[in-house]
């Protein structure tokens, strides 16, 4: 079955059934993760590196959703850390303050 990518985060396969992702660990080669149907994963899969056999890892369920801005900031962080953006010159405009709240005004003044 081949999986498709729906809404950003939410992976189904084309028959509609929803994925997961399933961790397995391979003596030789390390981890690897296999995307399945949920409760079609099998306890030994063969590694897709040098095919031996690899037992399957039961992991912490990823259950947080990420919000988009978030997801967008930390995949900004995540780039700058090997390529930073590169500052050619000041920026135009200094930020406007702004303006006091009227209330502020009433208040005594010493």
């Amino acid at each position: 079955m081949r999986a498709v990518l729906w809404r950003g985060t939410r992976l189904r396969s084309l028959a509609g059934m929803p994925m997961a992702t399933y961790e397995y660990r391979c003596v030789g080669c390390g981890p690897f993760e296999v995307r399945l149907p949920i409760g079609t994963a099998e306890a030994v899969r063969d590694c897709p590196v040098c095919g031996s056999s690899a037992r399957r890892h039961f992991t912490a369920p990823s259950l947080t959703r990420v919000p988009p801005a978030m997801s967008a900031a930390l995949t900004r962080e995540q780039k700058s850390q090997e390529v930073p953006e590169v500052v050619t010159s000041v920026p135009s405009e200094r930020r406007r303050q702004k303006p006091p709240h009227p209330a502020l005004s009433r208040l005594p003044r010493s």
